[in-house]
C-alpha cells in the first residue's frame, strides 16, 4: 500500500511540475528560423539620462512594431526592422510627458519632440554574432535625423507559447546602446540635462 501511495505521489508531483514549467528556454537550440513580428505588448525601449547631475531619469517607449528575419544556422544574415511611436512616450511625471510632446511656444521649435512627432525607426545593416551575443549595426531615424547605431544584443529565450496564449513560436532578446540626443536635433537643456541617453531594449518576437 505504501508503495502504491508513493508511486501516486510521484506521478502527481511530475504532473504538477510539467504543468507549471515555463515554455521559454535559454537554450539557443529552441530558436527556429523564419520571419517573426514584434510582440508589441511585451517589447519596451527604456531610456535613461542624467538629470542635473543629481539622479538618472527614465522613460519608456512602447507599442513597438516591426519584423525580425532569423536563420539559426547563419545568424549574421539576420535582419531587423522596428518602428517606435515616439508620440506614445511614457514617464512617471505627467508634466514632463507633456513637456516632451508640447508644441513650440508661439509657433517656435519645440523643446523636445513636439506635438506630432514622427515615429522612430531602426533598420539593421549588419549583424556580427558571437555565441549568444551579437553586435547589430544599423541606422536609427529619430526626429527626422538618421544616424548609425550599434546595439549590443543578447539572446534571452525562445520556445512555443501555450495553446491558451496563441501557441506561436517566440524568441526574445535584450539589447543596449547609448546615443547623443543632440545629434538628433534634441539638444534642449544640454548639459544640465544629459546629452547621452542609454537605451535598454527588451525585444519580444513571435513567428508570423
Amino acid at each position: 500500500m505504501r508503495i502504491v501511495v508513493a508511486a501516486l505521489a510521484l506521478v502527481s508531483a511530475a504532473a504538477v511540475a510539467q504543468s507549471t514549467a515555463i515554455p521559454g528556454s535559454r537554450n539557443p537550440a529552441a530558436v527556429s528560423g523564419g520571419t517573426y513580428t514584434v510582440d508589441s505588448g511585451h517589447t519596451l525601449v527604456t531610456w535613461t539620462l542624467d538629470h542635473l547631475g543629481f539622479s538618472p531619469y527614465t522613460g519608456i517607449f512602447g507599442d513597438v512594431t516591426g519584423t525580425l528575419t532569423l536563420d539559426p544556422r547563419n545568424l549574421n544574415a539576420a535582419k531587423v526592422d522596428v518602428t517606435i511611436p515616439v508620440s506614445k512616450v511614457v514617464t512617471a511625471s505627467a508634466g514632463l510627458t507633456q513637456h516632451l510632446l508640447r508644441p513650440g511656444k508661439d509657433g517656435g521649435k519645440p523643446d523636445f519632440f513636439g506635438a506630432n512627432p514622427g515615429d522612430a525607426r531602426f533598420v539593421s545593416t549588419s549583424v556580427a554574432a558571437r555565441g549568444q551575443s551579437a553586435k547589430i549595426a544599423g541606422n536609427l531615424t529619430l526626429n527626422g535625423v538618421t544616424r548609425p547605431v550599434v546595439l549590443d544584443a543578447t539572446f534571452y529565450g525562445a520556445g512555443k507559447a501555450p495553446p491558451q496564449m496563441g501557441g506561436k513560436e517566440n524568441v526574445g532578446f535584450k539589447a543596449t546602446t547609448t546615443i547623443r540626443r543632440s545629434e538628433f536635433g534634441l539638444g534642449y537643456g544640454v548639459p544640465m540635462v544629459g546629452d547621452a541617453v542609454r537605451l535598454d531594449i527588451s525585444a519580444a518576437f513571435q513567428k508570423s
